[in-house]
């Protein structure tokens, strides 16, 4: 059974990246990728629903509009059963602490390592086995 996971980012090299480092998982069956280039985009894609299941998103903190702990925020309010983690560049503990009170699941510092994500993911309830 394939889920969804939901990436939240302004730069437009991350959909290659995660289709890239993802591709078995995907080819697999195991997830289906989605992506938003704002946190604007990323409320309407969740206002119109996401199939199959949504397990997780991961978002960017520094986007332009709305940024990451603002869209955190408001995905909380309208969907608090979501789990949200938040992928920075900036790895201060006064930003993961913020990202904290505002209900992130985890903090994840760019570059990312997408074998201890992929090991988070497998964590997840819902993930697949």
């Amino acid at each position: 059974m394939s889920v969804s996971i939901l990436i939240v980012d302004d730069e437009s090299d991350v959909v290659d990246l995660f289709r890239q480092q993802f591709r078995r998982e995907v080819r697999q069956g195991l997830y289906v990728l989605h992506f938003a280039n704002s946190g604007e985009d990323a409320l309407a894609r969740l206002g119109e629903g996401i199939r199959p299941q949504l397990i997780v998103i991961l978002s960017d903190i520094n986007m332009p509009g709305m940024d990451g702990l603002t869209l955190l925020s408001e995905i909380k309010r309208r969907w608090p059963e979501l789990r949200v983690m938040m992928v920075t560049a900036y790895g201060d503990e006064e930003r993961r602490r913020i990202a904290h009170d505002h209900g992130a699941a985890d903090f994840i510092a760019k570059p990312v390592d997408f074998s201890l994500l992929k090991r988070q993911l497998e964590q997840l309830p819902s993930a697949p086995a």
